[in-house]
């Protein structure tokens, strides 16, 4: 069986998540120690007790989402795991990039921690509270909601933010054109065309001056080739060059992350499990709408270590 490890993105996040695990397994406290020490405060009280207005904030919530998963990879490992030999690809929505990576080894657990704070801080910074907005397209076809873009683009940057597969685009931009694209949506038949509640407009190229940053940061930071390839988001393809690797992760700030065509090149290349290591169950439900010959499986909780390792290993 081939086996696909996939990470969540922002949206995931709740209060008390991981906490379980932490609880039950020394890995996975040792991880959110390791990035406490990192980002010098302690993040982990925010994940476990919140309030969860601070949990949501955008430079929080990545290296938060990121520590759960890398806490449940740490226990599948200290249970057994080894991941470059049972796992095939690893691969992230948008934050959840960086965890892959640190998961396969590119990224020391503490830089990535740093780097997702710099990033989640970039990100907010990059456009002004009010001026951007992101909405969530739901029925229309990929080539339709484009269209949509290109017609709101007279009133400012509309395009396309994540293509989740499923009848779902989420497109980003600046307020005044994505209310347009809104409208012209629901014009041509959109099930649901809604704004979303997020704090700027991610994947688009309002970001450019958080790409900036993250190509700083990202230059003063170690790198290694990871165990297993990671499938990059902005290209929906396989890649293992750290410095390929590092250019996509900076085109990624202002690109559209393809996770349709992710998981549609996984069930092309004989994966037929994609497992969601970390927080919530979304990527595990798009899987199911996009690819029907593809299992999806979450695993976030104690009690999902033992029959994960038995179904992967055998």
């Amino acid at each position: 069986m081939s086996v696909a490890f996939t990470f969540p993105g922002q949206g995931s996040q709740t209060v008390g998540m991981g906490k379980a695990l932490a609880d039950e397994f020394t890995a996975a406290r040792l991880v959110f120690e390791e990035v406490d020490d990192a980002l010098d405060e302690k993040l982990s009280a925010t994940i476990w007790e919140g309030p969860e207005d601070q949990l949501q904030l955008t430079a929080n919530a990545q290296p938060a989402l990121m520590a759960v998963s890398l806490a449940t990879v740490r226990v599948l490992e200290a249970e057994g795991l080894d991941l470059a030999k049972d796992i095939s690809y690893v691969a992230g929505h948008s934050l959840g990039e960086y965890s892959a990576l640190c998961a396969a080894g590119t990224f020391s657990l503490a830089d990535t921690a740093r780097l997702l704070r710099i990033r989640g801080n970039a990100m907010q910074r990059a456009v002004p509270v009010g001026k951007g907005a992101m909405a969530a397209i739901i029925g229309l076809e990929f080539e339709d909601v484009e269209a949509v873009c290109e017609d709101a683009s007279a009133t400012g940057v509309c395009q396309i933010a994540n293509d989740n597969g499923g009848g779902q685009v989420v497109i980003s931009g600046s307020k005044d054109a994505v209310e347009k694209a809104v409208g012209i949506a629901t014009e041509k038949g959109a099930k649901r065309a809604l704004l979303l509640p997020v704090s700027a407009p991610f994947h688009c190229a309002l970001m450019a001056p958080a790409a900036d940053a993250m190509e700083e940061a990202l230059a003063e930071v170690r790198r290694g080739e990871p165990v297993v390839p990671v499938i990059a988001n902005v290209r929906a393809a396989p890649v293992s060059d750290p410095d390929e690797i590092t250019k996509l992760l900076v085109e990624q700030v202002t690109g559209r992350v393809r996770w349709r065509e992710t998981v549609s090149w996984f069930a092309a290349n004989e994966i037929e499990t994609l497992y969601e290591v970390g927080a919530g169950k979304v990527l595990t439900g798009l899987a199911r709408r996009i690819e029907r010959s593809l299992s999806g499986v979450a695993i976030n909780a104690p009690g999902d270590i033992d029959a994960a390792l038995k179904a992967i290993k055998g």
